[in-house]
């Protein structure tokens, strides 16, 4: 399976919670990375004093979720085009469950590196999680004409597309992100989930089998979905 890069690995981690049945408003961001999650802060402030990073890192590990956005905005008081502080007050939002607010810093973040996919990825799950999966599957077609190879963009627009009850088109989409990587367990599930409403048997049987090996309690989840 392919490196991926912290924020993927923030993507991913986050994909997983909503595939696993959070509810709507919890949906995306409700299961952050439980660990390790300071190393991902920090690696987009490697140009800020020591100080700040050590601020970043306490806050973090106290979970201040208030006292880190509080800090972000400070530093983005005297400069505003520093993407890393969008991301760090972006992530902070999203963790206190205010997806609206966390939108806003990521579409900043996105405007600052329209290049990079990762930004544009989170920006999505934002819009997922505060139940708008049009303005969602929007962005996520503006990130596929950045980069049209990433698994999470092509996972995320499957979600998106089942919350627009889109299920043709969700399981377009989980499929490309399983060419991508067919060893991706949440995007069987929500490929199995599309073809249940499709009716495609053979595919949400061929989903089923490959979850067995790949995760067993998503597979099992996924079987109490079989037609009758």
């Amino acid at each position: 399976m392919r490196v991926m890069t912290s924020l993927r690995v923030l993507v991913m981690a986050s994909m997983l919670a909503a595939l696993a049945g959070c509810t709507p408003q919890a949906a995306l961001l409700s299961q952050l990375i439980p660990e390790g999650t300071t190393s991902i802060l920090l690696s987009h402030l490697q140009s800020e004093e020591e100080g700040n990073r050590k601020l970043v890192a306490a806050l973090e590990a106290k979970k201040d979720w208030d006292g880190l956005v509080k800090l972000a905005e400070q530093n983005l008081a005297r400069e505003r085009r520093v993407a890393g502080w969008w991301f760090v007050a972006g992530y902070a939002h999203a963790q206190a469950g205010r997806h609206m607010r966390a939108a806003e810093c990521f579409s900043e973040m996105a405007q600052l590196s329209p290049d990079d996919i990762e930004a544009w990825e989170l920006l999505a799950q934002e819009y997922l999680a505060s139940g708008q999966p049009k303005r969602a599957v929007q962005t996520l077609n503006n990130a596929l004409r950045v980069r049209d190879n990433s698994p999470p963009t092509w996972m995320l627009l499957g979600q998106g597309y089942e919350d627009l009850s889109r299920s043709d088109l969700a399981a377009d989409a989980y499929r490309t992100a399983l060419k991508l990587d067919n060893e991706l367990a949440q995007a069987w599930l929500g490929y199995g989930r599309a073809s249940v409403r499709l009716n495609r048997r053979a595919d949400f049987e061929q989903a089923v089998s490959t979850l067995e090996k790949l995760n067993p309690r998503l597979a099992k989840q996924l079987a109490e979905m079989r037609p009758r």
